[in-house]
């Protein structure tokens, strides 16, 4: 088991658990851990990592790496020391973040420790939420008036006319998703580019919207998704598409769709062309593998149609994988009510990912696809100090990497596990 050799770490543990942490130290060794400091980098087995001012310094063997006097220390009791993770699919919209300009600032903050930072999530992509919502919450936390991961949102979603999918509500909060909808490239242009001048680091449409009904899925009008799809590209933002089929696929490769935000187990295994076509267009690929099944159980599926789903899903993943493909990791949080992330990586690795994909998935495929690999994804010198203990090691069981037992965001500890 880990353990602190001061008793200011400690008292700084306890405040993360109440929420009231004053300033910490700006200095911090992480030691007795083994390090893997990215998906393909060879394991230390013994390491230490050396952080300053929310910044990493010095990452080697600790019979390389030198503590300086006086230095506070986080004993990793052996386990695996990895870059802190990207989900990069959740969404802002359940209380109490959904209100994130009214809750108080300890009811939001320990929202966020048990849905994301609980499980090493130090950065977060909100793929759609009412207006200005994820705005707020950023902008507290970055305030330090709340305690969570780096967000990172597309704001509000873009639909087809009639097009609000049928498992979502008439209205969240009081917005009415109605006002989601564009009729024309025009608007859809517009509201694109007054979403990205407000902060916006991306934008999200239903390629393929599911309505339900006979019409059961409903593309979005090439154009217009072209129009959302050029203004995100002019910003070089991320544009992501929910495909839903074959027709959501083609559309959101007509908009120029950087992310998938989910496979799209409705069309049926993916061949070797479209693998291909989507490989060069350069799309990424979030699986949300226990979404689906989470969804089509609640449809009434029998454990029959669950697994044939589920292994259609598995396919178009491991093809995609095995084809060279960029995968992200990604759970659909906040949409559903489920934040563990075992099944997840299991699902992913039934589906051909080894560790270090899954683990890629996590870390440096997010932040070189969203532009942040220079700071964020591994650890090195001069890089973010968000990282993650974990309680193993990821080879020898990809569920591992849910055994977190420390998250740090910019070299504070804003979770620890208990004993």
């Amino acid at each position: 088991m880990p353990s602190f050799r001061s008793s200011a770490l400690v008292a700084g543990l306890l405040c993360v658990a109440a929420m009231t942490c004053p300033a910490t130290a700006r200095e911090l060794a992480i030691t007795n851990a083994r390090i893997v400091a990215a998906p393909d980098a060879e394991p230390i087995a013994s390491g230490t990592v050396l952080l300053r001012d929310g910044r990493i310094t010095a990452v080697g063997d600790s019979t390389e790496v030198a503590v300086p006097e006086g230095v506070e220390r986080l004993d990793a009791g052996g386990g695996t020391v990895v870059a802190g993770f990207w989900n990069s699919h959740v969404h802002l919209i359940a209380p109490p973040l959904d209100r994130s300009a009214t809750q108080p600032g300890d009811v939001l903050s320990e929202a966020l420790l048990t849905q994301y930072l609980r499980w090493g999530f130090t950065t977060i992509f909100d793929i759609a939420s009412p207006p200005g919502s994820a705005f707020v919450l950023r902008m507290r936390i970055e305030d330090g008036d709340v305690t969570g991961p780096a967000i990172l949102t597309t704001g509000t979603p873009f639909f087809p006319v009639d097009g609000v999918p049928a498992y979502l509500p008439t209205d969240l909060g009081g917005w009415s998703l109605k006002q989601a909808e564009v009729a024309t490239p025009e608007e859809a242009a517009g509201r694109a580019r007054r979403q990205l001048a407000a902060g916006a680091d991306g934008l999200k449409i239903f390629a393929g919207a599911m309505v339900g009904g006979e019409l059961g899925v409903l593309p979005m009008d090439d154009a217009i998704g072209k129009a959302v799809g050029d203004i995100a590209r002019e910003a070089g933002k991320p544009l992501f598409a929910h495909p839903g089929n074959q027709a959501g696929v083609d559309a959101a490769i007509a908009a120029g769709t950087s992310v998938f935000a989910h496979t799209a187990p409705l069309m049926g295994p993916w061949d070797d062309a479209l693998v291909q076509r989507l490989l060069a267009e350069d799309i990424a690929l979030i699986p949300t593998l226990k979404l689906i099944e989470i969804e089509v159980r609640k449809e009434g599926g029998t454990p029959e149609v669950v697994e044939r789903v589920m292994a259609v899903s598995r396919q178009q993943l491991e093809a995609f994988s095995r084809a060279g493909g960029t995968v992200l990791f990604g759970t659909d949080s906040g949409y559903i009510d489920w934040y563990d992330t075992r099944d997840e990586l299991r699902q992913m690795h039934a589906s051909g990912l080894d560790w270090r994909q899954v683990l890629a998935s996590l870390t440096t495929a997010p932040a070189q696809r969203f532009g942040q690999a220079g700071r964020k994804g591994r650890l090195a010198p001069g890089m973010d100090a968000d990282l993650v203990v974990l309680g193993g090691d990821p080879a020898e069981d990809v569920a591992v990497l849910a055994d977190v037992r420390y998250t740090l965001r910019a070299g504070k500890v804003v979770y620890a596990a208990g004993p």
